[in-house]
């Protein structure tokens, strides 16, 4: 790497941040990696298990095509470092009558499915309900989710041309609603409405227009053997090969201005590393309450980062599943309650759901049913913002566990509180956040519109991570990363001068000497 080369500092090194790192070190450039933590990742975390770490974050990787992108930059292929699973069953759908159903993402096996759960009027209905899907994602891919910002002139005329979409994209109408219309089959409305949560919304309080993920999941879905924090390492690992200086367990302290704009990142250490701009991949919402130092609530609007998302409770354990599903659990295993008004109602006010939705990730299913203790992985809704309660290990165990083995699943042995991540804990992980796994929140009309994108107010400062445009999702979170590197490149003057890096307005920093600088 060229000494004198313009440097930046990329703060956060979850999926955002790494992505960032490598555009811009593939592009030459000095990077500075910083995290907090003492693994890379970000919320693509672990806790430790008799069977090894178990995760803790996101479970499975969609729209490939981004990290295999990432890893061309470098001359390199993601399946040289890291053995993708494809999963045949995207998920398996399970109910309190016993009734269960599985999709794969292929139309036809899809509809004969539902045709078999719940008749051929139904099955005509997920046929409607996927083309509707599938039209959305690819009105969206361009103008939203591919742009470093929503295109409101490219999806009026996407949307002008394909009246199609037109039933999903009335005000007001929300996914929940779109299909009530939809589905007579109140089990249907349940499976395709907690696509929400996936972004950390509620089914009757975001646009219809997240009907769309379910394509997106359909296109594909990979597990990562050995965990998806396997993926955080390999990106680390060709980060660093790309000359990135990637320094964990280092807390970023502050961002430095200088003349209005940024020039430099305190460490907790004391140390500065001046820069000509800074990413910051952590949850937007900590720069507007002063967690990287005051003068920054300036950055953002307060639309761009209230209200807030969805949080969790969430289980990570070892353990060995016995009962009459034991031996039919998948990776992606979906437990709902006969009612949802359980659920939603008490998310809406605060509280711990008393019929939750339950998430079981059985993380060594990928390849068939291991010998011994299984790793897994169980995610419970829970509201943003929310303080650790006496009561809470209680209530969520009983929730979540009594709740299985009256399904008929159970885990020997049951996991204890050091197990349990709770919104609390995420808080205190990730500052700023509120617990809040997805940023702000996506109910709303125009929620799209109203998240920030990679550019901010405070020159020099720019946004990669979950929290930023197109939003939450590991495959979402590193175009982020994308968005802000080509927004850094665009910004910015090269080359370097004499050891002096050229920034925009006049203003000049020194090469950094308060640590080492590779």
């Amino acid at each position: 790497m060229d000494g004198n080369a313009t440097r930046f500092v990329v703060i956060g090194a979850g999926m955002g941040g790494l992505a960032a790192a490598i555009r811009l070190a593939a592009r030459g450039c000095a990077v500075t990696l910083v995290e907090a933590q003492d693994m890379p990742g970000g919320k693509m975390r672990t806790l430790p298990s008799s069977a090894g770490p178990v995760d803790a974050g996101p479970t499975v990787l969609t729209l490939r095509a981004v990290f295999d992108d990432l890893f061309a930059l470098a001359g390199a292929r993601l399946e040289d470092h890291l053995t993708l699973l494809p999963q045949r069953i995207l998920a398996r759908h399970w109910w309190p009558d016993g009734s269960r159903l599985d999709l794969t993402g292929d139309p036809e096996t899809d509809a004969a499915a539902v045709a078999a759960f719940s008749g051929p009027g139904e099955a005509l209905a997920f046929r409607r309900f996927d083309r509707l899907a599938r039209a959305l994602h690819d009105a969206f891919e361009g103008p939203v989710i591919q742009a470093p910002h929503p295109d409101l002139a490219a999806i009026l005329k996407a949307t002008l041309t394909r009246p199609v979409l037109w039933r999903a994209l009335l005000p007001g109408q929300s996914l929940h609603g779109l299909l009530a219309r939809q589905f007579r089959d109140r089990r249907l409305v349940q499976l395709f409405a907690r696509y929400a949560t996936y972004v950390g919304g509620r089914p009757a309080h975001v646009p219809g227009v997240l009907a769309l993920i379910w394509r997106a999941e359909a296109a594909g879905v990979w597990a990562v053997e050995g965990g998806m924090h396997r993926l955080a390492l390999a990106l680390a690992d060709l980060a660093r090969r790309l000359g990135v200086d990637l320094r964990l367990s280092t807390p970023a302290l502050r961002v430095v201005r200088q003349g209005g704009r940024i020039c430099g990142v305190q460490l907790a250490s004391g140390a500065t590393l001046p820069c000509a701009a800074c990413i910051f991949a952590g949850d937007p919402a900590a720069l507007v309450a002063g967690h990287l130092g005051p003068g920054l609530g300036d950055a953002l609007p307060p639309s761009a980062t209230q209200p807030r998302s969805l949080s969790a409770w969430v289980w990570s354990f070892a353990a060995i599943p016995e009962g009459p599903l034991a031996t039919d659990l998948v990776h992606h295993n979906i437990f709902f309650p006969a009612d949802t008004s359980g659920e939603f109602g008490p998310l809406g006010r605060g509280d711990m759901p008393e019929t939750p939705t339950l998430y079981v990730c059985a993380e060594d299913r990928s390849a068939g049913r291991p010998q011994g203790p299984e790793r897994f992985e169980i995610i419970v809704n829970a509201p943003p913002g929310r303080t650790d309660q006496p009561e809470d290990f209680a209530r969520c165990h009983a929730r979540t566990f009594q709740t299985l083995r009256m399904l008929g699943l159970r885990f020997l042995p049951e996991p204890g509180p050091q197990a349990l991540t709770t919104p609390a804990m995420l808080d205190r992980l990730f500052p700023g956040s509120g617990g809040a796994i997805y940023g702000r929140s996506p109910e709303g009309t125009f929620a799209a519109f109203a998240r920030p994108p990679a550019r901010t107010k405070v020159p020099g400062l720019y946004l990669a991570g979950g929290g930023a445009h197109p939003g939450a999702g590991v495959p979402m979170a590193a175009l982020s990363g994308r968005h802000a590197a080509e927004a850094v490149m665009a910004d910015l003057t090269f080359p370097s001068m004499s050891g002096r890096t050229a920034m925009p307005g006049g203003i000049s920093t020194p090469s950094p000497t308060t640590g080492p600088a590779r």
